[in-house]
């Protein structure tokens, strides 16, 4: 089946990337965001909407603009002023729901885990694009990228499990101490969003795969609990519909704050959440 147009034509990086067909497959199914290899020496594009992810951790002006943007949207959906933490946990989470996927879709598509520090991250958010240099990734043994390049090949599912979590970490690490003075939360707080965001992107990604149920098993195998600095468990569990039918739902280890202006409306994985508010939200309408 041919790509839908929206897609860019083959990047020079894309025949030797070991991720570049994960992205591919990524913005196939969810056209609104597009993750572009970089190919070695070509520089991270710059301008009016690109931000470097380092840039963010260093919590300064480009932070300041960065958040401008959420600002500005909540004023003009909602028309009224959110607290300056609730605007930095916006900010926080269109940002990091879409960088973690640079991680876990080539980790559940093809059981590759690249390495993306901040240095090597840019973003445009108004695009959806992002654009990442992958210098290393992990492997297993029998994948055939194990012969590219960065190549560094681990031992099993579990030690893969691991670099997962590992990469991510490295990545959010030092976006999470740019963006925590301006949150009003601890660090186990904002680990719980990390938590939140591995699991909330890939699991809405694997829906669009038609492959929601296996990746709720990996996410559950990726955080059992007990992965530090990450804080609780995926978080999946299920209800039982009008018509006796399984309707999967999950826990999110932290708030958003969006009931701060819709308090009526909280997301369907809030903590504030009920279970019959819950089956509500996810029973179709007839």
């Amino acid at each position: 089946m041919p790509l839908p147009a929206l897609l860019p034509a083959p990047h020079p990086a894309a025949t030797t990337s070991a991720v570049a067909a994960a992205y591919a497959r990524l913005a196939e199914v969810f056209p609104g965001l597009r993750a572009e290899v970089l190919a070695d020496g070509e520089s991270a594009p710059g301008g009016v909407g690109w931000v470097g992810a380092h840039e963010l951790a260093a919590g300064g002006g480009a932070l300041d603009t960065f958040l401008a943007w959420d600002n500005a949207q909540v004023l003009r959906d909602y028309g009224q002023q959110a607290r300056p933490d609730v605007v930095a946990s916006f900010g926080l989470h269109r940002y990091a729901w879409p960088t973690c996927l640079l991680v876990t879709v080539p980790w559940f598509l093809h059981r590759r885990v690249p390495r993306i520090p901040v240095e090597d991250v840019a973003f445009q958010r108004a695009l959806g694009h992002l654009t990442v240099r992958v210098r290393e990734f992990a492997c297993l043994p029998d994948d055939p990228a194990a012969a590219l390049p960065g190549a560094r090949v681990v031992a099993d599912e579990a030690a893969l499990r691991a670099e997962v979590l590992s990469s991510v970490a490295e990545h959010l690490g030092p976006v999470l101490d740019g963006f925590g003075p301006r949150m009003r939360r601890g660090k186990r707080a904002l680990w719980g969003m990390a938590t939140d965001e591995i699991v909330e992107g890939l699991w809405y990604i694997a829906h669009l795969l038609g492959e929601e149920r296996r990746a709720m098993a990996e996410l559950d195998a990726l955080l059992p609990g007990t992965t530090k600095p990450y804080v609780g468990t995926a978080g999946f569990r299920e209800l039982i519909g009008p018509g006796g039918e399984s309707l999967p739902t999950r826990d999110r280890a932290s708030c958003c704050l969006f009931y701060t202006l819709r308090p009526e409306d909280t997301c369907v994985t809030c903590p504030r959440t009920c279970d019959a508010d819950r089956l509500r939200k996810l029973t179709p309408v007839s």
